[in-house]
């Protein structure tokens, strides 16, 4: 990361992922991070869009072909969860995609730097509670936290935003209350234990992380170009990018919904630790949008109450699909700390407010 010199002197080898760019903020020309920070440094590929079309074409003449052929039970059982993954996520994404969009091209870097604190560790609990306000699922916070990383938001925070709101927006919490009618106590216990390993988590890596580990998010326009143009060119790129990262999650997920059997699940529901571990490898698996998974949960009667908090805390979190596009986007350095990490405090946060609420 040698452009960083270009905006002040480079931050120590022991400095931590969080502060690693939340210096610099009383810089006056508010280049935070730099125009040319992440650009790519050689000419554009289209290969990505070329083998995307020809996977469509390959995907028509196969359904052409082959139709009256895949007809065994396992394929369109693994066909309808693919679908379903893929048109559940797909508006989300696109919603997170223009959202952050909108952040490179209109909102200047100098209004993060008034609106949060300059302290990464003050920054992630203030993070954490924004992500109350945006209603979206876990698809649309992975492009609109590299959008805030693009424009100086220290990578800790905005990391801790990518956690919390798809997990405690208005929308979830609205659906929880309805799946889980007549326990509030299921509302307010997803509410702190989301809201509370998404913030420990920022808080972690604001201490720990590093900038090896973070892949920077790239710059793809000229940073003098007009603003409408600057909107097009980074919501056509993300959405080629991430799109292409989502359809791998789903297939990921659609396999293993397939391949393993439902009874194995049901015969631990009755341990404890056990039931809990289960139901939270269950929501990396399925990997159901937050919008929905309360009316999931609420199904899984055979489960404890625990259990089914662990579901709706992991879920929004980690997922197949949030793994691949996390990767895409940060990188798979990134993917292979934060990962267990937020699974780790997750869990934690899922039995202590279980313990106590439930």
């Amino acid at each position: 990361m040698s452009e960083r010199s270009t905006a002040g002197p480079a931050p120590p080898a022991h400095a931590s992922l969080g502060d690693s760019l939340a210096t610099g903020w009383d810089d006056p020309d508010g280049a935070l991070p730099p125009p040319d920070w992440g650009r790519p440094r050689g000419p554009r590929r289209l290969a990505t869009v070329w083998a995307f079309a020809l996977f469509l074409v390959a995907l028509a003449m196969g359904n052409a072909w082959l139709s009256d052929r895949l007809t065994g039970e396992a394929f369109l059982a693994w066909a309808t969860v693919f679908t379903a993954i893929s048109l559940q996520a797909l508006p989300f994404l696109v919603f997170g995609i223009a959202l952050s969009a909108a952040l490179t091209a209109f909102v200047p870097a100098s209004f993060y730097q008034r609106v949060m604190p300059r302290n990464p560790a003050a920054a992630v609990p203030v993070a954490g509670a924004a992500g109350m306000v945006l209603p979206g699922c876990e698809c649309a916070s992975v492009p609109v936290a590299s959008g805030l990383i693009k424009r100086g938001v220290a990578p800790a925070a905005a990391l801790t935003f990518l956690l919390a709101a798809p997990a405690i927006n208005p929308v979830v919490l609205a659906a929880t209350a309805v799946a889980f009618a007549g326990q509030p106590e299921m509302v307010v216990g997803r509410l702190l234990a989301s809201f509370g390993a998404a913030v420990v988590v920022g808080w972690i890596w604001a201490r720990l992380g590093r900038t090896d580990w973070l892949r920077p998010p790239r710059t793809h326009h000229d940073p003098d170009a007009p603003k409408w143009q600057v909107f097009r060119e980074s919501m056509l790129h993300d959405l080629m990018h991430a799109g292409g990262f989502l359809v791998v999650g789903a297939i990921a997920a659609a396999t293993v919904n397939v391949i393993v059997p439902r009874e194995w699940v049901a015969a631990v529901a009755d341990m404890p630790v056990v039931s809990v571990l289960v139901l939270a490898l269950f929501a990396v698996v399925l990997s159901v949008c937050s919008e929905a998974d309360a009316f999931v949960a609420v199904s899984l009667t055979e489960f404890s109450p625990t259990a089914k908090l662990a579901f709706l805390v992991v879920g929004p979190m980690v997922d197949l699909k949030l793994i691949a596009l996390q990767g895409g986007t940060f990188g798979w350095a990134f993917v292979r700390r934060f990962v267990p990490l937020t699974l780790g405090v997750a869990l934690v946060f899922s039995f202590a407010i279980g313990g106590l609420l439930l």
